[in-house]
């Protein structure tokens, strides 16, 4: 029991002087019991600790007060050290440690931690990480220094919560406490305090900045199906989307974490993005090239008027027109033009066999009707009907090729129906499926 001259400080410091000299030395009157150190951890808070210096006890009524404010050189302080510590504390260091009358000691020091938590990222922006904190003493045995916690975990994580309300892009939400032993080499223990803390990343910023506008492209370039592709409107639409969505990747780069074992599913989720983009952009190039250059195809192969026309035709609700409908609506001037030859070639064809009556009735009345040389007539009439049968096989040929461009051009417009189907299907899935991996 310190002996203090008046009741206050001064006097009590000039008390507790013979203690200073003591620091070097656990504050034990028997070594053999154990200094027991309560540790309070408060994610964001100042890590306190607390224990009992034997050495040190006064009456408050003698010396005129409960505690003391000593510097921490003066007195011994346990090594409590934290394992995951990375790196050098930057915290501001407190100089002063709490001396109370009936022996205890607290000292508060802020501690900045740099852990070597194993971050899972796989999940980002979504995920929750889990970091261990281990307190214990970096020399002293159990039977020298046994450690604890003061308060409960279910204390410790509402007064983190509190503290860490508005703080940095994390939540806490979750924390437990565990007591460790971990035997030495001379038989005894060291004992160890761990601290399990569960933190979740708050997401709002990388869906609004990087979620969202991915989303909204892929709808862009999937109602851009709706555009013609005969003209080149829906391929250099495609190809602006593309070189915009590659420049706003570049730009929202440095939000994508770089660390960690496992490729996140965001990162995922921007390449499926990109590579729909690219393909719905070779999907056109392929129609554009069948509507377009068709005339120049051969006819197309009987398996594919079969299973393209006919089979996937009606499963894209595009059937193939029938023969009598064709010949229906053909009002174009090469049908015409047919029409016309083969009458044409018929009228000539009544005029050769009825030359000979011409040419008699011309002899019959040669008075009215200048002569007719009537092997010249035959002549020029056999020569006019060679060169309409040329030109009336020249324009079925030509029907024929429009015929087969009809055809390809028909294959076209089911094919890029059919891919838009498929594209809608596998973004639907895609997306469902990462939902549902975010969510676990």
């Amino acid at each position: 029991m310190l002996n203090c001259s008046q009741p206050d400080l001064p006097s009590l410091f000039e008390a507790l002087k013979p203690v200073f000299t003591l620091s070097s030395i656990r504050p034990v009157m028997n070594t053999s019991t154990p200094t027991r150190v309560s540790i309070d951890f408060i994610m964001y808070g100042i890590l306190g600790v607390t224990w009992r210096n034997e050495f040190v006890e006064w009456d408050p009524e003698q010396c005129g007060t409960t505690w003391i404010t000593i510097p921490r050189k003066l007195l011994w302080v346990p090594d409590v050290v934290i394992n995951e510590c990375m790196e050098q504390n930057s915290a501001p260091f407190v100089p002063y440690t709490y001396v109370y009358h009936d022996g205890f000691v607290y000292d508060g020091q802020p501690v900045r931690v740099v852990s070597s938590c194993r971050l899972d990222i796989y999940t980002f922006p979504f995920d929750t990480q889990n970091c261990s904190f281990t307190f214990n003493s970096y020399l002293l045995r159990m039977t020298a220094m046994e450690i604890r916690h003061t308060l409960t975990t279910g204390e410790i994580l509402q007064l983190s919560k509190e503290v860490m309300a508005t703080m940095g892009e994390w939540y806490l939400v979750g924390l437990t406490a565990e007591t460790l032993h971990t035997p030495a080499s001379d038989g005894e223990a060291y004992q160890f305090v761990r601290f399990f803390v569960s933190v979740k990343r708050r997401s709002t910023l990388y869906v609004v900045n990087l979620l969202i506008p991915s989303c909204l492209l892929i709808t862009v370039d999937l109602f851009s199906f709706l555009l013609s592709p005969r003209s080149g409107d829906r391929s250099f639409f495609k190809m602006t989307l593309i070189l915009g969505y590659t420049v706003f990747l570049l730009i929202m780069n440095d939000l994508l974490p770089v660390t960690g074992d496992k490729i996140p599913l965001i990162n995922v989720f921007l390449c499926l993005c990109l590579a729909l983009m690219v393909a719905s952009l070779l999907e056109t190039i392929l129609i554009t090239n069948l509507l377009c250059g068709s005339a120049h195809y051969s006819p197309a192969p009987r398996w594919v008027r079969v299973f393209v026309l006919h089979i996937l035709g009606r499963l894209v609700l595009l059937p193939p027109k029938s023969r009598e409908q064709e010949d229906m609506v053909i009002q174009n001037p090469a049908a015409q033009g047919v029409r016309a030859g083969i009458t044409f070639y018929l009228m000539s064809s009544a005029t050769e066999i009825n030359v000979s009556s011409l040419v008699e009735e011309n002899n019959e009345a040669p008075e009215q009707k200048g002569p007719l040389d009537e092997d010249k007539a035959l002549q020029e009439l056999r020569s006019l009907g060679r060169d309409l049968e040329a030109l009336n096989l020249w324009v079925q040929q030509q029907l024929s090729g429009s015929q087969s461009a009809e055809e390809w051009i028909q294959v076209g417009l089911i094919i890029d129906r059919l891919l838009f189907l498929l594209y809608i299907l596998f973004i639907s899935v895609s997306f469902i499926t990462m939902i549902i991996f975010w969510l676990k």
